[in-house]
């Protein structure tokens, strides 16, 4: 028991003068006596010309070191400066031959970080040029790095605590000559108390982030309770409540507030991380979510939960600064919203119950996204949705457009692209999409579904089918978007489609009526408007099996070239301003911007539409020549009697002019080229002539036998020889 006690005396006597040689060496020895020496040291070592202007001092309960008012510049400009540092070690830690930091305050940072035009930053200059570590230095510093990734090799961990960190008024300048951006990092402030390893402990961070370009200020203030355990693998963030305001020349006078709240765990070593409750808000939207996450690797799992609250997108834009989007219905964009579950296996993010909201239109489906490869899958299936609302207003006539002096046609400004190639090349796209109804440039469609396939710069719309207007269509696109030339190719069919109301939505045009059947096989090669139309080439074959021409009366225009023939007035006065037809084909052969035409038939009452002829598409021209070919009685008119003189003649109709102005007046009689009629009415009337003439030689030759047969023939074998002669001349 003896040699305990003495054993326990000698310890605290060690302890004792411990703590006797600290004293001395505090109240003793002076720190700044040795201001010279550091400051030359530093000027030797490196490039900075150090300033020890204030004072240095000790303490001993707890055991620290403080540093006041200390200046470093490189190239005569400042470099970093410090109002205060003071670094205490709980004394008693050390006597137990386990260090911990006391108290860490940093007070009055001030760092000042610029970047040359060509691209070095002034920190690069601290060391002399040629200056490396040395051997030992990189040694070491080698198996530092080798024991922190293997754990330590002692397999112990870290004993860390800290009594309190205090960061105040701190600022960081960043400037880089090269690109003119500016970053000033200001009033920053940092407190976090009682850290310790395995424990949570409170963290507040509070600071200001102006930026040059653009101009922007963020006002942020966070605070949190933080975990991690004494291995350093495990870490978790709870009670995060982070608020930010900012404000700038992008969002005006105003003043933009965002939140992040919630919490978020992870562990290293199982390589998971989970965000739970985990809220942001930026000015009126709001996202909320619950994930994990299990593995880092490029195949993580990600499952849980995400949704954003109904917005306005609108409200957002004019918060944010930005430009107003001008809609033909101002109430929309008003309504949107989303949410969603992830699931999925590893290296794959999936979508399901997935459900979007826009305005009145609610999307619902499902979607996977492929991590490594950046392939997307999506299958959506929307109710209805009005596209003409988000369309931009008609622009308002200003009065009559100005004619050009040059000759050449007035440009609405340069064209731009219409596919973004690169973009194209690297998609990887399988896609599905169902509307209920869609309601775009007036046309009402419904029952849409498409498929959209694109791979190694190859788009693929398949199955674009759809109802319209009692019909019906299916198209499939193509685009090769290899070369910088992209080809295109489109194929569709439409099905019984009236074409009435079709074009009264469409282009408000009232000029025909009927059923359309449609067949396309189109290709083109460009990537803008003019370069496709100029390039375009294919087959367009119609057909409308019962119709009319509505606002222009075919009919009165055969009976005014008739009228003519017969030397007589029309009297009918109400002939009305349709022409109803049977079966009218023909078709369309695609050359650049123009459509040409030769094989239009259609049968009309008593007659036969046949036509030939070119739309412009460019100029929206149209040259059209038209015949009426007289099959029959075409009307009660007596005028327009039908006889043989104009039987099969062609009453010709001519229609030229610009469709998109008034089409019923583009259609009218063709008097010259009623010369050429008049000819093949000529050529009947002499074939009548002539037919008339050899009828009428051959009765008075047949009359002439008839007597000579009767003169000579009497009895009943006479008889029977008149009646075989009668029969040979059919009568």
């Amino acid at each position: 028991m003896k040699a305990v006690r003495y054993i326990i005396f000698a310890i605290v006597g060690l302890i004792l003068l411990a703590i006797a040689a600290v004293a001395v060496a505090v109240f003793v020895i002076d720190p700044n006596a040795y201001k010279p020496q550091i400051e030359r040291v530093v000027e030797q070592k490196t490039n900075l010309d150090l300033d020890l202007s204030g004072d240095i001092g000790w303490s001993l309960f707890p055991l620290g070191l403080e540093l006041n008012d200390v200046e470093a510049t490189l190239d005569g400009e400042r470099f970093v400066a410090l109002r205060q540092l003071v670094a205490q070690v709980d004394f008693w830690s050390l006597i137990a031959m386990s260090p911990q930091v006391h108290t860490f305050v940093l007070d009055g940072l001030d760092a000042r970080l610029t970047v040359a035009e060509d691209g070095t930053g002034n920190w690069t200059r601290i060391l002399p040029e040629g200056v490396t570590p040395s051997a030992d230095e990189a040694a070491a510093e080698a198996a530092q790095e080798e024991a922190a990734a293997n754990g330590g090799d002692s397999g112990d961990v870290l004993a860390f605590a800290v009594e309190e960190i205090r960061v105040t008024d701190a600022s960081v300048q960043y400037e880089d000559m090269a690109t003119g951006q500016s970053v000033v990092l200001q009033d920053f402030s940092l407190l976090a108390s009682q850290i310790a390893l395995g424990s949570e402990f409170p963290l507040e961070v509070g600071f200001l982030v102006n930026t040059g370009q653009p101009e922007m200020s963020v006002n942020g203030d966070i605070s949190a309770r933080l975990t991690a355990n004494e291995a350093l693998t495990e870490f978790a963030v709870n009670g995060l409540d982070a608020k930010f305001g900012l404000s700038g020349e992008a969002f005006g006078d105003r003043t933009l507030q965002a939140r992040i709240t919630g919490g978020a765990a992870a562990n290293l070593e199982n390589e998971t991380a989970s965000l739970d409750d985990f809220r942001a808000t930026l000015a009126n939207l709001e996202l909320t979510t619950n994930l994990d996450v299990e593995g880092f690797s490029a195949q993580p799992k990600v499952t849980g939960d995400l949704a954003v609250a109904e917005f306005s997108l609108r409200e957002l834009m004019q918060t944010l600064g930005m430009d107003e989007v001008e809609t033909t219905d101002p109430e929309v964009l008003n309504r949107l919203s989303l949410s969603t579950k992830l699931t999925g296996p590893a290296g794959v993010a999936e979508l399901s119950d997935l459900t979007m909201v826009l305005d009145d239109t609610t999307f619902n489906g499902g979607a996977r996204y492929n991590i490594e490869s950046g392939a997307v899958a999506f299958q959506l299936k929307g109710d209805a949705l009005n596209a003409d609302r988000y369309l931009p207003p008609p622009a308002e006539e200003t009065g009559a457009t100005q004619p050009s002096t040059s000759g050449a046609p007035a440009s609405a400004g340069a064209e731009s692209d219409l596919l973004p190639l690169e973009t194209l090349r690297g998609l990887d796209l399988d896609i599905d999409l169902g509307l209920g109804e869609l309601i775009i440039s007036n046309l009402t469609i419904t029952d849409i579904n498409t498929s959209i396939d694109a791979s190694n710069g190859q788009v693929s719309l398949s199955d674009f089918s759809g109802k319209l207007y009692d019909g019906g269509f299916q198209s499939n696109v193509n685009i090769d978007a290899r070369s910088d030339d992209p080809s295109w190719r489109l194929r569709a069919q439409v099905s019984g489609v009236e074409t009435q109301p079709l074009l009264q939505d469409l282009a408000e045009m009232d000029m025909l009526a009927g059923a359309a059947n449609i067949n396309i096989d189109a290709s083109t090669q460009g990537n803008r408007i003019s370069v496709l139309r100029q390039n375009a080439d294919g087959t367009v074959n119609f057909n409308l099996a019962e119709g009319q021409f509505t606002r222009m009366n075919l009919t009165r225009m055969a009976c005014q070239g008739i009228a003519l023939v017969n030397q007589e007035q029309l009297t009918t006065t109400d002939w009305g301003q349709t022409t109803p037809f049977n079966d009218m084909k023909g078709t369309l052969q695609i050359n650049g911007n123009t459509l040409d035409n030769t094989d239009l038939v259609a049968a009309l009452a008593g007659m036969r539409l046949e036509g030939n002829g070119t739309v412009d598409m460019a100029a929206s021209e149209i040259d059209y020549e038209a015949g009426l070919r007289i099959v029959g009685e075409i009307h009660r008119d007596e005028a327009c009697r039908v006889t043989e003189y104009v039987e099969n003649v062609v009453i010709p109709v001519e229609c030229r002019g610009n469709f998109t102005e008034d089409p019923a007046g583009m259609c009218s009689f063709d008097g010259s080229r009623f010369r050429d009629t008049l000819k093949d009415i000529a050529a009947n009337a002499a074939r009548a002539k002539v037919q008339e003439e050899t009828e009428r030689a051959r009765e008075k030759a047949e009359e002439k036998v008839r007597e000579k047969i009767d003169e000579r023939l009497q009895g009943e074998d006479g008889e029977k020889v008149k009646d075989a002669i009668r029969g040979l001349f059919n009568r």
